[in-house]
């Protein structure tokens, strides 16, 4: 670790006793420093920061004054002060990581063409990928659905699984977690988090960037870190700095615990709802109080899992002896255990209820008001109460069915759903109404019951299917298959539903995706998967699956049944996301629900039932069975929980995470330091970001010439910019594949062929909802060729004439330009189309970041400025005058932007330079992030 400058004199040394003898860490500490003296009232998140800034600082882009500036943190301001975050570690998943190590590939073999080592660019931080999310459900419901969907799996991605390979054993510091394994942020949490980290004899907080939203499921451990995009990622992983400004923090106090018959996922839905309420977008939350000690650490976990969905950049609990607990229990060795505990006590980061650190601002929670709940049918935060949950659907309902289904409601199935009168908890223990949690009420007035029957006949069985027909129930995706209470829930009552004779509607596909392969040890040394298997909760796979949309095809009779009758089918699923069009193509309605109850809408097969009240069905004697009589009580869940789950299965279950399978190790793998690319390949290809690159930057130079590309309104996402989703026929993309041999069928997605730029670029600003402003009432990936006469064309073949022409090319923005996911391609695919500059009323931090990583600079219009006040239509050919200020080691505070129209009219401004730090200047001149980088280490290694 490179020595620091040290301004505050913070460097100390630490004695940690364990069973092992005593060790001594060098460590920079943030407690009793002259100079940090507030930093003892920063909250844990902040302080993790404080101790990034102190260990990393250079005195140029992390300064003595970026350090006072959070050590003296004002809760009440807002965001301002931009500081360099430098992660410890990168995590990532296969999809958005391919794309990284695609780069890192190319990187080599740029160095070798400079005459430098290849060998020399590796990770400089530990990066690790978890494959999790190619896998999908295409065979459900049988003993051999996992190994046929794995067999699926590899026979689809084979091209991309054999470079990943490669990358294992070519870069040192990165490692890949196999297919069939888990999903990385279950894996993250149950292995491959530390706490605290230890380096070149340095402890120090474990924090961490992943290419996954769901990263902040870490936050659960007290570790620090959240969702980025490849470009960020990529850079941490050479050792760059994350940019972001010193966030406001959330404080959410917790108080009592849960009651019987609730889970940790009625509490997570609870608290998405309130932070989606107070609005907490850009912020950090922070979890304190009396209450966290009674949260479990998966319960934790859970939470903060679903950051996302608050919106939240981080969601964080504290380390205490509940953290100790659950890393000893998975298997961490005890002297990691003694470290945590004695940095985290000498770093103040410990918790303690008893003190209240500040906060910007505040919301608390009673756990003990939490009531049973799912949400739905469109999004995380709208929470139901299970209770209303009836009433909540056919309210909904209404929006998904024709109008000639509403106009053929019988009047005779009217209901009344009285606000007032839910079942008592004598009646069942599963079921509450109440408001003090920030639910909803329940609802009043009358349920329109909207009924379309319509008959399926399969496997020889004839049944009606109807609107609200649960055609999907998934137990998936790390926010609760990392949880074992939820889990040995979830089993216990199919155990009992099994034996009183109960059975999955045929109309439902049901499966079981765990993130980790402990659940199914425990899961099998408890007994309870043949009550799993005979409800049709076959393990189908360890990955992401029906939580992505990797739901796999319903059976083709179940499919045209409801496509046919147009029917509003609906999936039940323990996961984290239920937009619209997410998880399934035949699922109108989806809703996120705990893994017991995803079993118990198996049973009743329909969200038209309300499961509190009426019977799932009749037992062997006829007797009718209600969901109390077969939900399992804490003591039940518990004595399995401590009977059935131990450290051991844990440390056998990593003990060889990285090696895999027979399949995985039998793939044909290219070997060496540099990557033998494939000419034939359309998933992994050699992109030209280091093409005719020199080991010294060229000047800086002023753009002239340019013309629009893209005329852009406000809010425009990266969502519109980066290619997402299918590749459809006629588009550049699919013109791209079918000219390389490719079949229709075939197509795939964009994410799935994220490693080959020659499709990325052809889907770049091709979303069919982009309004390019150039054309009149024209949705798509289109524009105006200038060249052409100004006729339309597609973008992608637009950017290719002006290319070959010579003349670069410029966007026109509005505000929020590039908010959303922070997608690389977004980027990526902006330099590679040609994009010399980009001109906004404002931007997103993360994009505005990434455009400099890919030697693109942004602008700013004058305050109060846009292209339309300015006059300017787009028609227009541009030039930038100043940039080259960036040659004398400054960062100009603006350009001059002059516009020159057909008829001869000059519009002339003068737009902000919005590269913010040094640090981006530099990769600026270098023309972008890797380039930098790259010839950084050649410099250092004397060539």
């Amino acid at each position: 670790m490179p020595a620091a400058p040290n301004s505050f004199h913070s460097k100390d040394t630490l004695t940690v006793a364990s069973e092992a003898g005593e060790k001594t860490y060098e460590y920079y500490k943030i407690a009793g420093v002259p100079g940090l003296e507030n930093a003892a009232k920063l909250p844990y998140s902040l302080k993790v920061l404080l101790e990034n800034l102190l260990r990393t600082e250079d005195g140029a882009n992390i300064t003595a004054d970026h350090i006072r500036a959070l050590a003296n943190w004002d809760p009440n301001a807002e965001p301002d002060t931009e500081i360099q975050f430098t992660p410890a570690r990168v995590i990532m998943q296969d999809f958005t990581g391919v794309p990284c190590v695609v780069d890192l590939a190319t990187m080599r073999e740029a160095m070798a063409d400079l005459g430098g080592d290849p060998h020399r660019i590796n990770p400089l931080a530990p990066a690790e990928m978890v494959i999790d999310h190619s896998v999908i459900a295409d065979v459900f419901g049988s003993p051999d659905a996992f190994e046929r969907n794995v067999a699926l799996e590899y026979e689809r991605n084979r091209e991309r699984y054999q470079f990943l390979r490669w990358g294992q054993s070519a870069f040192d510091e990165f490692k890949v977690v196999p297919p069939g394994t888990g999903i990385v942020h279950q894996v993250n949490i149950e292995h491959l988090a530390r706490t605290v980290m230890v380096r070149n004899g340095f402890a120090y907080p474990d924090t961490l960037v992943g290419t996954d939203s769901h990263t902040t499921m870490v936050n659960g451990l007290g570790v620090l870190g959240w969702g980025v995009g490849g470009i960020e990622a990529e850079a941490a992983m050479l050792g760059q700095p994350v940019s972001m400004l010193i966030p406001r923090v959330v404080g959410f106090k917790l108080l009592g615990s849960l009651p019987d018959g609730t889970t940790a996922t009625d509490l997570v839905l609870t608290i998405t709802e309130m932070l989606r309420k107070h609005g907490v977008v850009g912020k950090f939350v922070e979890f304190y109080g009396e209450g966290v000690s009674a949260v479990p650490l998966a319960n934790r976990a859970t939470i903060g899992n679903m950051s996302p969905e608050f919106g939240s950049t981080a969601a964080m609990f504290p380390i205490d002896a509940e953290t100790i607990s659950y890393m000893r229990l998975t298997g961490r060795p005890e002297e990691q255990l003694a470290l945590i505990e004695a940095y985290a006590k000498a770093q103040t980061l410990w918790h303690d209820a008893s003190v209240e650190p500040v906060f910007s601002e505040y919301l608390e929670l009673d756990m003990s008001t939490v009531v049973p709940s799912i949400a739905g049918p469109k999004r995380p935060q709208d929470r139901v109460i299970l209770a209303d949950s009836v009433a909540s659907f056919r309210t909904a309902l209404q929006a998904y069915v024709s109008k000639d289904d509403l106009d053929a409601v019988d009047e005779s199935l009217l209901e009344t759903f009285p606000a007032s009168d839910p079942p008592s908890h004598e009646e069942s223990h599963v079921t509450a109404s109440s408001t003090k949690a920030g639910g909803t009420p329940g609802s009043t007035g009358s349920g329109r019951r909207i009924s379309k029957p319509t008959s399926v006949t399969m496997d020889g069985q004839t049944f009606d299917m109807d609107h609200g027909h649960v055609a999907i129930a998934a137990i998936t995706s790390c926010t609760n298959t990392s949880n074992p209470q939820v889990m040995i829930g979830a089993a216990l009552l199919a155990k009992k539903a099994v034996e009183r004779g109960l059975t999955r509607k045929p109309w439902v596909k049901t499966t079981l995706s765990p993130g980790s392969q402990v659940v199914m040890d425990y899961y099998e040394r408890a007994g309870l998967m043949p009550y799993m298997e005979k409800l049709g909760f076959s393990l189908a796979g360890f990955g992401c699956m029906t939580c992505i949309g990797n739901s796999g095809p319903l059976r083709d009779e179940i499919s045209t049944a409801i496509n046919e009758a147009d029917l509003a089918a609906v999936s039940v699923l323990s996961g984290n996301r239920n937009f619209e069009g997410r998880i399934n193509p035949d699922i109108k309605m989806n809703y996120l629900a705990s893994p017991p109850l995803v079993v118990a809408y198996a049973i009743a097969g329909s969200m038209d039932m309300d499961i509190t009240r009426d019977a799932l069905g009749t037992d062997q004697n006829g007797v009718e069975v209600f969901l109390k009589d077969i939900w399992p009580s804490p003591q039940e869940v518990e004595a399995v929980m401590a009977s059935a789950i131990n450290q051991e299965m844990f440390i056998r279950g990593y003990a060889d995470v990285f090696a895999g399978d027979a399949r995985w190790k039998s793939l044909p793998t290219p070997t060496g330091k540099t990557f033998e690319w494939d000419t034939d390949s359309t998933y992994v290809r050699k992109p030209p970001y280091f093409d005719g690159m020199s080991a010294t930057p060229s000047p800086v130079t002023d753009i002239s010439g340019a013309r629009v590309l893209a005329k852009l309104g406000d809010s425009v996402t990266t969502d519109h910019i980066s290619p997402a989703g299918n590749i459809k026929a006629g588009t550049p993309a699919a013109q791209y594949l079918t000219e390389h041999g490719v079949t229709r069928k075939d197509f795939n997605s964009y994410g799935s062929r994220r490693g080959n730029h020659e499709v990325m670029i052809r889907g770049t600003f091709a979303n069919i909802r982009l309004r390019n402003q150039l054309l009149d009432n024209v949705e798509g990936g289109y524009t105006r060729n200038f060249l052409a006469g100004g006729e339309q064309t597609f973008i992608y073949d637009a950017s290719a004439a002006y290319q070959a022409a010579g003349i670069p090319l410029v966007i026109l923005a509005g505000a929020e330009y590039g908010s959303g996911s922070s997608r690389d391609w977004a980027a990526k695919g902006t330099a590679l189309l040609g994009v010399k500059a980009v001109i906004a009323v404002s931007y997103e931090r993360i994009h505005r970041s990434n455009l400099i990583g890919m030697g693109v600079i942004p602008l700013q219009f004058p305050s109060g400025q846009s292209a339309d006040s300015l006059g300017l239509t787009g028609t227009e050919t541009f030039e930038f005058t100043g940039i080259t200020a960036l040659n004398e080691s400054r960062i100009p505070k603006t350009v001059t932007v002059t516009a020159t129209s057909e008829d001869g009219t000059v519009v002339s401004f003068n737009a902000m330079v919005r590269i913010d730090t040094p640090g981006e200047a530099d990769y600026y001149r270098n023309g972008g992030i890797m380039q930098y980088v790259l010839r950084n280490l050649l410099a250092d290694a004397g060539n």
